[in-house]
């Protein structure tokens, strides 16, 4: 199916969601609004195929450990003639027609591939769902900084792939741990990617935009700062370990006194019986 009614320009926002004057015309090159079902079935279809490892696997009769003596003989019990246990019939028997490792890969060629992206990308233009961000520097990682992003612009509840402009670490590991936001390079993103999506935020860098920057009309992200239950929850641990270890030190020192204790009063013990012992033996004198 081919449609030409293309929808060349998109909303563009700062990475910290703040919305531009103008917006952005896409290229012609890839959303000249040809929308190709059956190829984008095919692209889909091929791609998950390839998801499978294709390891499922079942043992035929031969391959099933046992069974290697008849379990009855052939005539004069009244039951059927059997040969062995590891028949399909009988419990613990080989499997019929059952699942071999194979591969199930599906090729694809690359410029149906294009066309299926094309006509996914064109898809998602139509429906008003591509958003152009100028660009994202992160200095760091920043899980906040993406969900701020998403928030602000009303996509926080669907599904959003994020386009860089080529490999940025630190945007990919801001969102790895988002559940609904995915981010890859746009060079990376087949169709399945772009349909999987509910929105997809490209980077103007991604086809070929510059945009100059804007002031920022929403206040930047805070700097991060451990809530106060967290602080005490540390500290509180912190005081556990002290403890914990002020304890080990002192174990050694108590059982030392404890022994110390113990030696003190066997002596003791010992002193007392001998004086007992002696003046027994001395009575015993005088009586004789």
């Amino acid at each position: 199916m081919a449609d030409t009614n293309n929808t060349q320009q998109a909303p563009a926002y700062t990475a910290l969601g703040t919305a531009r004057p103008e917006k952005v015309a896409l290229p012609e090159s890839t959303f000249d609004g040809v929308i190709n079902m059956p190829v984008m079935h095919q692209a889909v279809k091929a791609f998950m195929a390839n998801q499978r490892q294709g390891n499922a696997s079942t043992k035929i009769r031969k391959y099933v450990v046992g069974g290697n003596q008849k379990p009855w003989k052939q005539k004069g019990t009244g039951r059927a003639r059997q040969g062995s246990t590891r028949a399909p019939h009988f419990v613990g028997g080989g499997t019929v027609f059952g699942p071999t490792p194979r591969p199930y890969d599906e090729y694809v060629p690359r410029q149906v591939r294009a066309l299926a992206k094309k006509s996914a990308l064109n898809a998602r233009a139509r429906e008003g769902a591509i958003v152009v961000i100028d660009g994202f520097n992160y200095d760091s990682p920043r899980t906040a900084s993406l969900i701020a992003l998403t928030t602000r612009l009303g996509v926080s509840d669907k599904k959003v792939l994020v386009l860089t402009d080529g490999v940025k670490q630190n945007v990919f590991l801001s969102g790895r741990n988002i559940p609904n936001v995915h981010v890859m390079p746009y060079g990376d993103s087949s169709t399945y990617h772009i349909l999987w999506s509910d929105v997809v935020l490209v980077e103007a860098g991604a086809i070929g935009q510059t945009l100059s920057p804007v002031k920022e009309e929403v206040a930047p992200l805070p700097k991060r700062e451990r809530p106060a239950a967290d602080v005490a929850k540390g500290e509180r641990k912190v005081a556990k370990r002290a403890a914990k270890s002020a304890a080990k030190k002192a174990a050694p020192k108590k059982e030392a006194k404890a022994s110390a204790k113990a030696g003190a009063k066997k002596s003791a013990a010992k002193s007392s019986a001998k004086k007992t012992t002696a003046k027994k033996s001395a009575t015993k004198k005088k009586e004789k």
